[in-house]
């Protein structure tokens, strides 16, 4: 999945919403504390981190490029 970023950044759980690949953005939060995303390879566990373009996200059987 590709996903084309307006902005400077996006903060990760807005992301994940954003996408639909959860129902509530509490859900969404949930899903990093519990350590289910990789950012760029490594675990990702800020839910507010800031999601630039060239940043590779894996979550669960999902791998989101951002452009």
């Amino acid at each position: 999945m590709v996903y084309q970023l307006k902005e400077e950044y996006i903060e990760l759980f807005k992301l994940i919403k954003l996408l639909d690949l959860v129902d509530s953005g509490a859900e969404a939060k949930m899903i990093v504390a519990d350590a289910h995303v990789k950012r760029n390879g490594e675990i990702e566990m800020r839910k507010r981190a800031k999601i630039r373009k060239g940043d590779i996200l894996d979550i669960g059987d999902v791998t989101i490029k951002v452009e």
